[in-house]
C-alpha cells in the first residue's frame, strides 16, 4: 500500500464524482480530497455546506447552524477495496473547517453507513419523511428547484411534467470534529436522538 492524500480541485472531484459514483450528479463542495495509490487517483471526498437549511439549523441549533459541513460524496475505485474509504474519510475530516460533519446513507441503495461506523460518527436515525419536487426532463437537486420557484410557479410553467415524489428516507450520521470539553458541548447540542448502529439484516 503507497496510499497519499492531496487538495484537488473542485472541478476535479466534480468531474470524478459525475462519472463514477452511483449518483452521477455534482454535489456541494468545499473541500475536495484525492486518494493517490502511486500518484494514480483512486479515491474523492468531498466536503460541502448542506443545501438544505432546516438540515444546518436542526442538527445542533440555529446558534450552530453555520458550524455544519456535510460529506457529500465518496468514491474510491473498485479494485482499491473498502479500507479505503474509512482511511480517506478519518485523514481528511479533520482539514475541515466546521466542527459538525453530517452525512447520509442510501437506504435505497442498500447501504447502512458501514464506513462512517467505522469512523466513529454518532448516528442520529433516519431522515424526515419528504417528498422532492421534480421536473421531468430536468436533472437538478429538488432543493435547488425549491429555491428558484414556488410550487405554484412550478405548475404553470411546466404543467404534468411537475410532480411531489416521496423522498427516500436515508439513515443520518454526525461527527463532532472537535475535542474533549468542546466535543461534549456540541453532542449535547445535537438535537437528534443518538441510537445505536443499524446493522444489516441477515
Amino acid at each position: 500500500m503507497n496510499w497519499k492524500i492531496k487538495l484537488i480541485l473542485n472541478k476535479t472531484a466534480q468531474d470524478i464524482v459525475i462519472k463514477n459514483h452511483y449518483l452521477h450528479r455534482k454535489a456541494p463542495c468545499s473541500f475536495a480530497f484525492g486518494l493517490y495509490d502511486n500518484d494514480e487517483l483512486v479515491g474523492v471526498v468531498m466536503y460541502g455546506t448542506p443545501s438544505s437549511a432546516p438540515l444546518r439549523k436542526g442538527l445542533c441549533g440555529i446558534e450552530e447552524s453555520g458550524n455544519v459541513i456535510e460529506l457529500t460524496r465518496l468514491w474510491i475505485d473498485d479494485k482499491i477495496g473498502k479500507n479505503a474509504e474509512s482511511y480517506l474519510i478519518g485523514n481528511t475530516i479533520k482539514k475541515v473547517n466546521k466542527e459538525i460533519v453530517v452525512s447520509f446513507s442510501e437506504i435505497d441503495q442498500g447501504h447502512i453507513g458501514t464506513v462512517y461506523q467505522a469512523t466513529s460518527f454518532l448516528y442520529t436515525g433516519l431522515s424526515a419523511k419528504r417528498t422532492n419536487w421534480t421536473v421531468e426532463g430536468i436533472n437538478k437537486h429538488c432543493q435547488t428547484i425549491a429555491d428558484k420557484y414556488t410550487s405554484k410557479e412550478l405548475k404553470e410553467k411546466y404543467g404534468d411534467k411537475f410532480k411531489l415524489v416521496p423522498r427516500p428516507r436515508k439513515h443520518r450520521y454526525v461527527f463532532i470534529n472537535a475535542k474533549k470539553k468542546r466535543r461534549k458541548e456540541l453532542i449535547n447540542k445535537i438535537k437528534y436522538p443518538l441510537l445505536p448502529y443499524p446493522k444489516k439484516s441477515t
